[in-house]
């Protein structure tokens, strides 16, 4: 049994946009090329850069949810985001830090620590688990969540790299452990994707008008796709074989 890939996303920084693309090289041991290069640390983050740190140090969609409005561009050193309450901004985030600051501040609630600096992990991205990991969704499960809400879901809510179809859901659980091949790459899965309040917030808009933890509740836990290292590289298209090993 295999599935197919419907489509790849990237999110230059961190909880700040996303970006569809048709294709990606993966780097073994790596995080997806330009996935969360940056990440915005809250004034009362200790993260300076210098290594990983967890999820709480940054400003996210959890705590601000009109970030979850946000669509990006990368192009090499540069990033041009995109909101329905903003003008376009494009910046280097290593350079303009200031820049982005004044822009996304209306975007922040006032009760939240505010945003203070842009920081750059080395050697790879700033995502939510402590390993350089690739976000695995299942278009399947997607579909179950939208019918238990009566109602369309925006797959931008889950904040996924890559998304398949063709499998049963929550098919992609019965992976912990297991290897799996999509197009030229070999990923092996580590972990379920445990979600919080940032996928009740509509992409479009930024307002929480969804109860999706409520939903994955009702089949008793609040996972959404898996984490996945990549142990083989490889280009990957949208179209390709989603394979179990």
């Amino acid at each position: 049994m295999s599935g197919s890939v419907t489509s790849i996303w990237r999110h230059p920084i961190k909880s700040h946009g996303r970006e569809r693309l048709d294709r990606i090289t993966m780097i073994p041991g790596h995080t997806m090329p330009g996935d969360r290069v940056w990440a915005v640390a809250h004034e009362a983050s200790k993260a300076d850069g210098s290594e990983w740190a967890p999820c709480a140090n940054f400003s996210r969609g959890a705590k601000a949810p009109q970030l979850m409005a946000i669509s990006a561009q990368l192009q090499g050193d540069s990033v041009t985001l995109s909101h329905p309450n903003r003008p376009d901004l494009s910046f280097e985030p290593d350079v303009h830090q200031d820049t982005f600051l004044d822009w996304v501040k209306p975007l922040m609630p006032a009760d939240r620590a505010a945003s203070a600096r842009i920081v750059r992990a080395a050697n790879r991205g700033m995502t939510d688990s402590d390993f350089p990991s690739i976000s695995l969704c299942n278009m399947s499960s997607h579909r179950a969540v939208e019918q238990k809400l009566g109602r369309d879901l925006s797959i931008a809510r889950w904040r996924g790299n890559i998304w398949f179809d063709g499998l049963p859901l929550w098919n992609e659980f019965d992976w912990i452990g297991r290897d799996i091949r999509i197009g030229e790459a070999v990923f092996h899965v580590r972990e379920r994707i445990t979600r919080c309040l940032a996928t009740t917030a509509n992409p479009e808009t930024g307002e929480r008008d969804a109860d999706t933890l409520g939903a994955l509740s009702s089949w008793d836990h609040q996972d959404f796709g898996v984490y996945a290292e990549v142990l083989e590289g490889g280009t990957i298209h949208t179209g390709d074989e989603v394979q179990v090993l």
